[in-house]
C-alpha cells in the first residue's frame, strides 16, 4: 500500500523499468558497453527511495555496491529480505534529507537513482548539489513539469532558479516520459526520467561561493516581470547593474529569464567583487 503522506508512487510497469534500466546502462539487454577502466568500476549507486525494491534488482545486477535509503519501515523490512539474497545491497534506513550520502559512499564516487517524491524534488536535488563534486551521474523520475524546468533554456517560460542551479552543477538531458499508468497508485499527472551528468559548467565559470551565487541568482529571479536591475536593488545601484549588462554586451533592460548559466556567473562576478567582505545583509 502507498501511503499518500509520503508521496509513494511505484513504478509498477515491468516493461517502463526495463525502458529506465536501459537509459542508465544497468540493464543486460541493453547496448553492450566497452570493459570499464579501474576508475570506473570505484564507484557505487545510492538509490533514494527504494520501494519494494522495482528499480534496486536492476541496479544490483551491475556489480556495484548499492546503497538503498527508505524512510518507509514497512518497506525497510521488504528491502531487507533482498539484500540477505544480494552481498552488494546495504539498507539504510532513514530520510535522504538527514543522510550522510558521502559517507555512504566511503570514498566511491558516486551514482544517484531515485523515483522522488513530487513535493520535495528541488529539496533533494539541492542536497545532492552540495556534495557534487563526489557524484558522476544522477538520475531521477520526477513530475513532467519540474523535468522540463530541469532542462528548460533560456527564454523558455519554464526557465527559473531551479533550471540555472541545475545547469550549473550538472548537464541534463530529458531521457524518458512516463505515463500515470506507470506507477501504481497512478499520479494526477505525467513523469520523467531526468539524467543529470557531473561536473556541470559552473567548475569553470570562476564562481568561488556556489551558495552564495545560487543566493544571487534566487534574488535576479525575485519578481519574474521585474528587470534585473530592478531585482538586484538590495545588491547593487540600478545604474550600477545596467552598467555591468552594458560591458557583458547585454540589454540593460535585460530579466533574469533571458539569461544563461556563464551570463550570472559573469554578472555575479561583477557586482560581487564591488560588494564589501561579508557581502549584502539581508539576501533572499
Amino acid at each position: 500500500m502507498a501511503r499518500q503522506k509520503l508521496g509513494q508512487h511505484f513504478l509498477s510497469d515491468a516493461g517502463w523499468r526495463e525502458k529506465i534500466a536501459r537509459a542508465i546502462r544497468v540493464s543486460p539487454h541493453g547496448m553492450q558497453a566497452p570493459p570499464p577502466t579501474p576508475e570506473e568500476t570505484n564507484y557505487c549507486w545510492i538509490e533514494i527511495g527504494a520501494g519494494h525494491g522495482e528499480m534496486t534488482e536492476h541496479l544490483l545486477r551491475c556489480g556495484a555496491p548499492v546503497y538503498a535509503v527508505e524512510l518507509d519501515p514497512p518497506l525497510i523490512e521488504r528491502l531487507k529480505r533482498l539484500a540477505e539474497k544480494h552481498k552488494n545491497l546495504t539498507v539504510v534506513p532513514g530520510d535522504v534529507l538527514e543522510t550522510d550520502l558521502p559517507a555512504l559512499a566511503a570514498g566511491r564516487r558516486i551514482r544517484l537513482y531515485g523515483n522522488l517524491p513530487y513535493y520535495i524534488t528541488s529539496p533533494i536535488l539541492h542536497r545532492f548539489f552540495s556534495f557534487a563534486d563526489r557524484i558522476d551521474e544522477i538520475h531521477i523520475v520526477i513530475q513532467l513539469e519540474v523535468a522540463l524546468r530541469l532542462t528548460a533554456r533560456p527564454g523558455n517560460k519554464l526557465y527559473g532558479y531551479l533550471s540555472v542551479a541545475t545547469q550549473f552543477f550538472t548537464r541534463p538531458e530529458f531521457v524518458l516520459k512516463l505515463p500515470p499508468g506507470a506507477f501504481r497508485p497512478p499520479p494526477e499527472v505525467a513523469s520523467a526520467l531526468v539524467t543529470m551528468r557531473l561536473p556541470g559548467p559552473g567548475a569553470d565559470l570562476g564562481v568561488d561561493d556556489p551558495e552564495a551565487f545560487l543566493e544571487f541568482v534566487k534574488t535576479c529571479f525575485g519578481q519574474k516581470r521585474k528587470t534585473l536591475a530592478n531585482n538586484l536593488r538590495a545588491l547593487a545601484e540600478p545604474e550600477r547593474v545596467r552598467s555591468v549588462l552594458k560591458e557583458l554586451k547585454l540589454r540593460e533592460d535585460a530579466r533574469a529569464e533571458q539569461l544563461s548559466v556563464a551570463q550570472f556567473a559573469a554578472i555575479y562576478r561583477a557586482i560581487s567583487s564591488a560588494m564589501p567582505a561579508g557581502g549584502p545583509d539581508n539576501r533572499t
